[in-house]
């Protein structure tokens, strides 16, 4: 059976982070993915590995900033032997901070793979986690295609709802690209007009997405980590639960 994830930013605005672990403990989450808001200097990492201990909780995947990875890989490198984290995934850029050649992201495809290599030399997986602006085709190509096309060691962590907003298919994408896919953020769309209160999101298995069939084919990939997430919602206890539910299902 698959041991399912939670991307903890999902519970952001539910403090404390202990009341969120015991929760989905208790709806039987194995996995945690932590994200770069957790992580400040002065974060006590023993005690959030105590914590996490606590729940019957891993961590292995961690979103952090590109800017970390890049100037600090010191520090990215002692939170990931801290928590027991195998892969770390760069999650965004600022739009100020985003190419608009295919030139441009193909370099910065080159940047991502030169600043991984520290982290990648202490036995850490780097990958690529998309939003919906690496689908928004520049001058004919995907820049998603660009950024991974530039950086072969870079694996991708597939956030499927995003790729869908981008305007692709999800499913050609994933059979394209299938040996770069180590891990997926499972999530869903609201039907349109719905949920805008949540952003347009919706709880796994209660939007517009085929999971049956996305999960079918990611089984088909590399992908070793399936995370659960929803950017805003209301109630996470409701998200959590409905959706770990969803993906026993499927």
């Amino acid at each position: 059976m698959t041991d399912f994830s939670y991307q903890l930013y999902s519970s952001r605005n539910f403090p404390p982070l202990s009341d969120t672990l015991a929760m989905l403990a208790g709806l039987g989450y194995g996995q945690v993915e932590g994200y770069g808001g957790l992580f400040s200097d002065d974060t006590d990492l023993g005690a959030m590995k105590a914590s996490l201990d606590a729940a019957g909780l891993k961590m292995p995947t961690l979103h952090i900033g590109i800017d970390m990875i890049r100037d600090r890989p010191d520090r990215a490198i002692e939170i990931a032997r801290a928590l027991g984290i195998e892969a770390v995934f760069a999650p965004y850029l600022q739009e100020p901070e985003r190419p608009t050649t295919v030139d441009g992201w193909s370099d910065f495809g080159r940047i991502l793979g030169e600043a991984a290599k520290p982290l990648q030399d202490a036995g850490l997986i780097v990958g690529w986690h998309n939003h919906d602006f690496e689908f928004s085709r520049v001058d004919g190509q995907l820049p998603e295609d660009l950024i991974i096309g530039a950086a072969p060691d870079i694996k991708v962590e597939l956030d499927v709802a995003w790729t869908v907003r981008g305007g692709e298919d999800p499913l050609a994408w994933i059979a394209a690209n299938a040996d770069r896919i180590i891990a997926a953020h499972v999530k869903d769309i609201a039907p349109e007009g719905e949920a805008a209160d949540e952003d347009g999101w919706a709880d796994i298995g209660h939007g517009t997405m085929d999971w049956p069939g996305i999960m079918a084919a990611l089984r088909k990939t590399p992908c070793r980590w399936f995370v659960a997430e929803h950017d805003n919602p209301s109630d996470h206890h409701r998200f959590a639960s409905r959706s770990i539910a969803a993906m026993q299902s499927f």
